[in-house]
């Protein structure tokens, strides 16, 4: 079992509201943006140092490259390492620093990894579902959303002026 750490500032704060979470997504999602397009830079460069200037244009122009599943698998593996980095050391992506919104366990801990793995997956599905899934905390009287619900974890809003230390 992995240790967590106590998350500073400690204290008991409310639940974060969902405009403050979409705020945030809009924000990670910028940043996410541009992760995934240096990635992709890199391994279409790896690519054309193996195959060759040609045949990369050869196969590109075939269509043998749409779809690739390597890429596709390591794209989602650098979205899972931004969030899980965030997540699992200060509680806070770039985006929620800038909402002063955190993820963390109930008791103020952060997250373990195999629970930013859990939320992960979850909000990947809630959005599959149309944002049902962030929805929910709408319906939810502690505004948990889904993949809250399934990581044990919560999304909380801390106070303004707050640093950490």
């Amino acid at each position: 079992m992995s240790k967590t750490h106590l998350l500073r500032p400690e204290g008991l704060f409310p639940p974060a509201g969902l405009v403050r979470r979409f705020a945030a997504i809009f924000y990670d999602t910028l940043l996410c943006i541009a992760l995934l397009m240096v990635t992709t830079l890199c391994y279409k460069l790896l690519q054309m140092a193996f195959l060759g200037e040609g045949k990369l244009r050869a196969l590109s122009d075939s269509g043998a490259l749409d779809g690739d599943p390597l890429l596709s698998s390591l794209l989602l593996l650098v979205l899972f390492g931004f969030f899980a980095k965030f997540w699992t050391h200060n509680g806070q992506t770039l985006g929620m620093q800038v909402w002063g919104i955190r993820v963390q366990n109930i008791d103020g801990s952060a997250i373990s990894l195999s629970q930013a793995l859990l939320r992960f997956v979850i909000a990947i599905a809630s959005w599959l579902c149309f944002g049902l899934g962030f929805f929910w905390a709408l319906l939810d009287k502690q505004n948990r959303s889904w993949h809250d619900l399934y990581s044990g974890s919560v999304l909380v809003r801390l106070p303004k002026g707050i640093h950490k230390k």
